[in-house]
C-alpha cells in the first residue's frame, strides 16, 4: 500500500511558504551553512552530493513518517 501525503497539509505548508518565506529560510539555514562548510572544505562536488543525499533523506522521512 502506497503512502500518500495528506493534500490538506500539503496545501497548508505551501501557503505558509508563500506567505512567510523567511520562516523557511530560517528553518533550512543550518543545512545551508553545513553545505557551505562542505563546499569550502571539500569542494563543490561534495557539497552537491551532500545536497542530493539530504534531499533524498528528507523525502524518505516525509514519505515513511507515520
Amino acid at each position: 500500500m502506497a503512502r500518500e501525503i495528506d493534500p490538506i497539509r500539503a496545501k497548508s505548508a505551501l501557503a505558509v511558504i508563500k506567505q512567510n518565506p523567511g520562516i523557511v529560510l530560517f528553518a533550512v539555514s543550518p543545512v545551508l551553512v553545513a553545505l557551505g562548510v562542505i563546499w569550502w572544505l571539500a569542494g563543490a562536488g561534495w557539497a552537491i552530493a551532500a545536497a542530493i543525499l539530504l534531499l533524498i533523506a528528507g523525502a524518505a522521512v516525509v514519505i515513511l513518517k507515520r
